[in-house]
This record gives structure tokens, C-alpha cells and sequence, in this order.
């Protein structure tokens, strides 16, 4: 619901909105990307509210007058273009346990220094802005859930860079599990709820693995059943967040032991987000130019597979979707601009909102 009436809304991830400024003050492009999106009327932008690496949080110590200030920057430049914004918080998992120096697992302590941090963070970020009519709701962080009950653990821990911040080396006390994100997730919500009573409460998840059901119950990667991935879904997006999050690419991997099909797998994935009584944010979605077919590089396959994605968003009515991703050149396969060969994704997704728009108007009179 938006205004009190059934919404629809496409928008996109402007993933370094803020690191970019945060890194380089001088830096305020974001503003003009802002007024970009306004033109081709996208309704909001899901950004990291953070650093990435625990380094980038040295300005929140040494001045955290200024370091909000920068923030204020990005928020009022969404309210000047009458943008919406999803601010995740704790993008990276390691990143917060690195700054208190605890390990990843910290995150299942209600009691370490890792959920302090959070919930101090929280308490500045929502007390500041809860009233600005830019901010629809609050993240958790990007994609926990991909790093949960790995049966091989030992070979996906966080990555080491002692110069940005990191500790020298990683233990099996930097494994997630289910049980310590959903520790995470609801004292986050928890928080939230302390200072904003009304916008959304999301937990940044992608889609489970093909085998999240059988990684937290059996611990292998055999795949699960369509019933065990509704289970899945409702575990990782547990009460009290008011969303279920995934992310939505296409794949050529294997669901539910046959290939995957992307109009089947979104209609179960809103099938249990009902089931689970939460509407569906899909936090990512997209299409890269390095979509390959015999061998070449095929821009025009990815804007063909785009616009299959926008079909199948469109039909199953997902109330929330983002694009990946927007002004970043960190991924120039993946980005999209107004000035670039990408452009059409802006275009389209504008053309898909008037289309939402109308969705909206008749459900509110119906």
C-alpha cells in the first residue's frame, strides 16, 4: 500500500549513491542521478547506506556529524525529486562483526558487540530520517542468505584484506547459519520498530538456494521440494519483517531437479510470499551485456531476456522490484544510464510503472 492505496513499483538499485560521496565528498554526482530518474519517473532506488569494507567507516568514527551530513545529502536529493529510497543498512555480513572485531557468527548473539552496533546504527539512521517522506522503508543488509548453512563453509568465508579493515584470518566461527541470520533479522526489525512504526522492514535477501532447505535440515546441496523452498522462504524472511526479499535473475541452474523456468519459479515465489502473508520485494533484478550466445557477446539477447523479466514481473503483479543496477561503473556490463546502450532498461521500466499506475487506480476503485 502507498497513499492508502494498492501500489505496484518498478525502480532501481543505486547501489553506491552514497559510497561514492562518502568516499569522495567532493563528489555529488549522485544528484544529477537523482533528477535522472525523476525524469524518467522511477519511483525509488534501493542504495548501501554503508560502507562496504569496515576502512569505509572511518569517517563515522572520527566525525559522525559529518559523515551523516554527507548521507543528508543523498536523502535530500531524493526529496527534491520526489524519489522514494530503500536505505540497506549492513550490506556486507563481515563487515560490522570486523569493526567490533568479533567473528560473522556474532550476528546469532543478542548480547555481542555486533547486534550493539547494529542496533545503535539503526537508532541513528531511523531517528534522522524517518520523517522525510523519501524514505519508504529499511534494509537489513545485501544477500545473507546465500551464505547460510554451506555444507562447504570452510570455502566461502569472508574474503581477507587486513589494509581495508578486515582481521588476517577467518575460523568456522565466521559461518552462518539460518538460526543466527534470523537472530539478526529480528533484532533489526526490533529496532526499526522502536523509532519508525509505518515504512517497510526488509532483510535483503536473494533467493534461496536451490537446496536452503536441505543445507539448514540435512546439510547437503541436494535440491529441494517446492513445498521445502515455501518453507525456506518463510524462515528467511521471518516475523517481524514486513516483506519477503529475493532476487530475481534468469539461470540456466536447476530448481527442483528439472531446468529452471522463470514465469514457474515467480509464481512460487509469490504463492509463498502469500502464504507467508507478506508481499514480495524483488530487491534485484537484471540482465548483464555479457549474455553469451555461440561464444559473442550479445547486447541484443540481454535487451530480449530484460524484457522477458519485465513480462513475467508484469503478470505476476510483484508489488516491489528494483533493477541492477544504476550509475555504478563498477559493473559496466551491468550498468544502465540515461546515456549509455542500456538506456532502454529505463525506458522500459518508466513504460511498465504508467502501466502499474493503472493497475493500482483500478484495484483502489474496485
Amino acid at each position: 500500500m502507498k497513499d492508502n492505496q494498492p501500489y505496484f513499483g518498478a525502480g532501481v538499485n543505486y547501489f553506491n549513491a552514497f559510497n561514492r560521496t562518502l568516499m569522495d565528498p567532493k563528489d555529488t554526482s549522485y544528484r544529477y542521478g537523482f533528477e535522472v530518474l525523476a525524469q524518467y519517473r522511477i519511483p525509488f532506488a534501493r542504495f548501501m547506506a554503508g560502507g562496504y569494507w569496515p576502512s569505509e567507516y572511518n569517517l563515522y568514527f572520527q566525525d559522525k556529524e559529518r559523515y551523516f551530513q554527507l548521507l543528508d545529502g543523498v536523502v535530500k536529493a531524493a526529496e527534491d525529486n520526489g524519489l522514494g529510497l530503500i536505505p540497506s543498512l549492513f550490506w556486507y555480513s563481515a563487515t560490522v562483526p570486523d569493526l567490533v572485531g568479533e567473528p560473522r557468527s556474532s550476528w546469532g548473539d543478542t548480547e555481542s558487540g555486533t547486534i550493539a552496533f547494529m542496533r545503535q546504527y539503526v537508532k541513528e539512521v531511523v531517528t534522522r530520517y524517518q520523517h522525510s517522506e523519501a524514505i519508504w522503508g529499511w534494509e537489513f543488509g545485501n544477500e545473507y542468505n546465500l551464505d547460510i548453512d554451506l555444507p562447504n563453509a570452510s570455502d566461502h568465508r569472508p574474503a581477507v584484506h587486513p589494509e581495508l579493515g578486515t582481521p588476517r584470518e577467518r575460523s568456522d566461527k565466521d559461518d552462518l547459519t539460518l538460526e543466527m541470520m534470523q537472530t539478526a533479522y529480528r533484532e533489526f526489525a526490533k529496532e526499526v520498530r522502536k523509532y519508525d512504526s509505518d515504512a517497510i522492514v526488509i532483510g535483503g535477501n536473494s533467493m534461496p538456494r536451490p537446496s536452503a532447505w536441505n543445507q539448514s535440515v540435512n546439510h547437503t546441496f541436494d535440491q529441494d521440494t517446492e513445498s521445502q523452498f515455501a518453507e525456506a522462504i518463510a524462515a528467511q524472511n521471518v516475523d517481524p519483517l514486513s516483506m519477503v526479499s529475493v532476487h530475481f535473475y534468469l539461470t540456466d541452474d536447476h530448481r527442483f531437479n528439472r531446468p529452471f523456468n522463470a514465469d514457474e519459479w515467480l509464481r512460487l515465489t509469490m504463492k509463498s510470499a502469500l502464504e507467508a502473508h507478506k508481499p514480495l520485494f524483488i530487491g534485484e533484478f537484471g540482465v548483464s551485456d555479457a549474455e553469451r550466445e555461440g561464444g559473442m557477446l550479445d547486447p541484443e539477447l540481454a535487451k530480449q531476456k530484460f524484457e522477458q523479466l519485465l513480462v513475467s514481473i508484469e503478470e505476476a503483479r510483484v508489488p516491489l522490484s528494483a533493477v541492477w543496477v544504476y550509475d555504478y561503473y563498477g559493473q559496466r556490463e551491468w550498468n544502465v544510464t540515461a546515456d549509455n546502450g542500456r538506456a532502454y532498461q529505463l525506458e522500459q521500466l518508466q513504460a511498465l510503472n504508467e502501466r502499474f499506475t493503472a493497475i493500482s487506480q483500478k484495484e483502489a476503485t474496485s
